[in-house]
């Protein structure tokens, strides 16, 4: 009987080790996937930050989204389109899912590679999953003036 015992325990160690290796192999790659953009910003040919309204900041200039396709249009004439072109948030605005939308109709016109900072991480852009969108000039919010009050007699 003694024996019986240590054969059960000698399975029960080698399936509790085997188990432990199996969900350490599963969880082994996830911090290794995830590249900081810190570390990677200069591997970039091209950087671009996400403005306000849609816009976006190329090369210190703010570019309406229109602009910034017409940039790389430019850059493709020249033979100097980037094939890899980092988005990433600037001081005035966060990345929004417009500028993704943008960045994806770019990425299909010109065919270069669009990667985004998200919280820190890159995250590739699909444009499978993101729905391209036509690039628009920026219009600017008219501003209409109240008029002046009417004097009742």
């Amino acid at each position: 009987m003694t024996r019986f015992s240590t054969l059960l325990t000698r399975m029960g160690a080698a399936i509790l080790l085997g188990s432990m290796l199996v969900l350490a192999g599963c969880h082994r790659g996830s911090a290794k996937d995830e590249v900081r953009t810190s570390d990677m910003k200069s591997q970039f040919d091209a950087v671009v930050q996400a403005y306000k309204n849609g816009q976006f900041i190329v090369d210190g200039a703010v570019l309406s989204a229109l602009d910034t396709g017409s940039h790389f249009a430019y850059l493709k004439d020249t033979g100097r389109l980037p094939k890899t072109v980092l988005l990433e948030p600037s001081d005035d605005s966060k990345i929004r899912k417009q500028h993704l939308q943008y960045m994806a109709r770019l990425q299909l016109d010109y065919g270069f590679t669009v990667y985004y900072d998200d919280g820190g991480t890159l995250k590739k852009i699909s444009v499978v999953d993101t729905k391209a969108r036509e690039l628009e000039d920026y219009k600017a919010p008219v501003k209409t003036e109240a008029p002046p009050p009417q004097q009742h007699m």
